[in-house]
């Protein structure tokens, strides 16, 4: 790679963008690329396709959409369009990464007339479609389920689209939703026909797989996280028997200033009796795993953010990417198998600048699981015995179990390959 693309500080003004990419671009104070701006627009304006690894935090959205207002501002379509038939198409996993990369789209594109649509489940279905119908969109925003439900209604037609994201696809994997998008591209124009952009937080076998499958030769860009654990997280480790966990999460959870927690756990099954036990003890918390689903996730995820709830059980699956800002601790019950996940984990608090706690159990199944953890973070984690106070018993149960195991089902939703062309609207 050329020490240009390479060069984490360049400037945005070096890439000759368009004029009011460059205006909105100033209003927000960005001056210097980040290290993944600088390398991926090096590639993305010339029409590449890439394939980016890089975390949330690190500038990918801004990245992706600077190349899609750039290419669809430079490259205006003279003759009458319709609606419905978006010329570019983003592909998030959660409805809060889309609403978020949605306001950056805006904010990027207020002086070049875009019209920027957002694509989400557990909201007003009809208002989307409403927004749809304005005028013709430029660039669609959406959840893989929401998208599929208005293309099999034929009401947005994909077979115009310039340019694809799809973003977090490591989460796409992990949520289950990759039969939904490869529905969404069969849709698209073939890959030789469109622009291909995919990030994703890890580079497993899997994701350069549909790498190859969708992309045309991508350029493979890989940029490490710039900070690995913030410094307004006090962290501490609890070296704590298997069997004392559940009494010294209660009694922490119980403390003064556990106001909003989130509590990590590995497994489905792990959060979902932890979240039952937490609930029958008369704590009000909400669970968040892969198999909950996405309406019920929203409304939990609401809940906890207005402080209906104070804690949230959740697997690093739900719990990524998830942006609170007054989170006061995060509590790992058990250690996250990859140290990658640590930082993830902990990332929930300490955020906007406050301080945050974050606490780890480390018992005799997963305390070798420490080294990589500190070798990840540069330094040694603080290791305590708790006091005997947080070994109190709980209370005995007081209330009925809420969290049972969901009934196992079929594939809820079928591919229909069809690529039906909805009533042209102008």
């Amino acid at each position: 790679m050329d020490n240009e693309a390479s060069d984490q500080r360049l400037k945005f003004a070096a890439f000759n963008l368009v004029e009011p990419l460059n205006k909105a671009i100033a209003d927000l104070g960005f001056e210097y690329c980040t290290p993944i701006q600088a390398q991926s627009l090096h590639y993305t304006l010339k029409g590449n396709d890439v394939t980016g690894r890089a975390q949330t935090g690190t500038g990918k959205t801004a990245a992706f959409l600077i190349t899609i207002i750039n290419d669809l501002v430079s490259n205006p379509i003279e003759e009458e369009r319709y609606v419905a038939e978006p010329r570019a198409l983003i592909i998030a996993p959660t409805r809060e990464l889309v609403m978020q990369i949605a306001n950056d789209a805006q904010d990027l594109s207020k002086y070049a007339d875009l019209h920027v649509v957002t694509m989400v489940g557990g909201e007003d279905y009809q208002k989307q479609l409403r927004a749809l119908d304005k005028r013709p969109v430029d660039i669609v925003v959406a959840t893989p389920g929401r998208l599929i439900d208005f293309v099999q209604n034929d009401q947005v037609y994909l077979g115009l689209v310039e340019l694809m994201v799809i973003d977090e696809a490591d989460r796409m994997l992990d949520m289950g939703f990759i039969p939904q998008v490869r529905s969404i591209v069969s849709r698209c124009p073939a890959k030789e026909c469109r622009q291909t952009l995919l990030f994703s937080a890890t580079f497993t076998p899997e994701i350069l797989e549909l790498t190859k499958r969708w992309a045309m030769d991508p350029i493979m860009i890989e940029i490490e996280p710039t900070q690995v654990a913030t410094d307004t997280i006090d962290q501490i480790v609890y070296l704590v028997t298997t069997e004392d966990k559940y009494k010294l999460l209660y009694n922490l959870i119980a403390e003064a200033g556990a106001d909003k927690v989130i509590v990590f756990n590995n497994r489905r099954d792990q959060v979902r009796k932890l979240a039952d036990s937490l609930h029958r003890n008369g704590v009000s918390c909400g669970l968040l795993s892969g198999e909950v689903a996405q309406n019920k996730r929203v409304q939990t995820l609401e809940a906890f953010r207005e402080g209906k709830l104070q804690v949230l059980v959740a697997t690093d699956v739900a719990g990524r990417g998830l942006h609170i800002d007054d989170v006061s601790h995060v509590i790992n019950y058990s250690l996250p198998e990859e140290a990658e996940d640590y930082v993830h984990r902990i990332g929930r608090t300490g955020r906007a600048g406050n301080i945050g706690t974050s606490i780890s159990f480390a018992c005799e199944d997963d305390s070798f699981l420490l080294p990589n953890i500190e070798e990840k973070l540069g330094r040694k984690l603080n290791c305590i015995h708790p006091d005997e106070h947080l070994l109190a018993e709980p209370p005995a149960f007081e209330r009925a179990s809420r969290f049972k195991a969901p009934p196992k089902t079929g594939n809820d939703r079928k591919d229909r390959g069809s690529s039906s062309r909805p009533p042209r609207r102008r």
